[in-house]
């Protein structure tokens, strides 16, 4: 009967055990692995970002709407008040101030006295 020596089935038992892991190896990077990276960016999404800047831009336009009304009420409560202000220290004793017009009157004639 032939033995072995340990050394040398040691040596075959290590280059079988490479071969199988070498063979195991290609085996694996045969199959095809794919990694994808969503950005997120589908048809819902970019549906849901349109509707979302349309009425981001409806908001604006209605903001800047009322803020330009309240601009211009409150240059006309302004001028008002500085009408007003002129026409009490008138030096014309027949002067007096119309809240509902919110204008300086004459007492006699009912004329506008200071042109706004």
């Amino acid at each position: 009967m032939n033995t072995i020596p340990p050394r040398r089935l040691l040596g075959g038992l290590l280059a079988m055990g490479l071969l199988a892991y070498a063979g195991a190896g290609i085996a694996a990077s045969d199959t095809t692995q794919h990694i994808v990276i969503d950005s997120g960016d589908t048809a819902s999404s970019r549906a849901a970002a349109r509707q979302s800047q349309e009425q981001w831009n409806a908001t604006h336009w209605l903001r800047n709407k009322v803020n330009t009304r309240v601009e211009k009420d409150f240059d006309r409560y302004d001028q008002s008040v500085d009408l007003q202000e002129k026409c009490n220290i008138s030096q014309n004793v027949n002067a007096y101030w119309e809240p509902n017009t919110s204008r300086c009157l004459d007492l006699r004639t009912g004329r506008s006295l200071l042109a706004p």
